[in-house]
């Protein structure tokens, strides 16, 4: 697979995971109408050179895709998640996950760390970044 068709799987893959989650997506604490919301503090952490970010998975091969899309696909399903746990971060390179994201409780962290590691076989392949939002 060329590098553009990868990039374009990627991309894909992304969109087609997006697009339900935002559907179903609840709204909680939404911001008054005619403003906007601001995640600067959430993006923040995106800015740094060395924080792994969902677009870096093109730089991986299409095994870890694939486990990208089976970690999503198991927190998806789990109704009893909420919708900050379905949109953590998950980003898979040289066969190392990394979730990374706001959920409401340290259960919520728990199982989302277990679901990524039943995924990857072993906790040593999970890096848990993952925070328990105040």
């Amino acid at each position: 697979m060329d590098a553009i068709t990868k990039q374009l799987s990627v991309v894909a893959l992304a969109v087609s995971l997006a697009i339900p989650m935002a559907v179903c997506a609840q709204p909680h604490g939404d911001p008054a109408p005619g403003t906007r919301e601001d995640n600067t503090g959430k993006n923040v952490r995106d800015r740094d050179d060395a924080a792994v970010v969902p677009t870096d998975q093109a730089k991986g091969s299409d095994q870890d895709v694939e486990m990208t899309r089976a970690i999503r696909k198991a927190i998806v399903a789990d109704d009893n998640l909420s919708t900050d746990a379905h949109n953590v971060k998950i980003v898979t390179l040289e066969g190392v996950v990394t979730i990374r994201g706001p959920v409401k409780s340290e259960a919520e962290k728990k199982r989302v760390a277990a679901l990524a590691t039943e995924a990857a076989g072993s906790a040593d392949k999970v890096k848990n970044l993952v925070q328990v939002a105040p």
